[in-house]
């Protein structure tokens, strides 16, 4: 609604051939905000679905977003460290490892 709002302000008038659409003839005008009122309508649906879906999965347990590695994994925090004090470089002690090189940063506290 904003983009017409900007092309009426500009003198422009939108025409659709396949579609029909004309927003110079008050119907077209009605015809574009109308599908506009569904876009934002089946956004919010989406939105909400997803929502909903967020709250069972927490419900569940689920752990959602990225998986981090936990201080239970002492093994791997070890091992880390052992081969940064041996002066491996960081990308290889993340692929030797199967850790991201932001999990090998956070465990030896080196900045980026």
């Amino acid at each position: 609604m904003d983009f017409l709002r900007e092309l009426h302000a500009k003198g422009v008038d939108l025409f659709l051939h396949q579609q029909g659409l004309d927003t110079s003839t008050p119907s077209g005008r009605a015809m574009f905000q109308m599908l506009g009122v569904f876009a934002d309508f089946e956004r919010s649906m989406i939105r909400e679905r997803l929502m909903a879906g967020l709250c069972r999965a927490k419900a569940d347990g689920i752990q959602l977003g990225r998986w981090r590695l936990e201080d239970t994994d002492a093994d791997k925090i070890a091992a880390i460290m052992a081969a940064r004090a041996t002066g491996t470089g960081i990308r290889r002690i993340a692929r030797n490892l199967g850790v991201g090189v932001g999990t090998v940063l956070r465990v030896t506290g080196e900045a980026v």
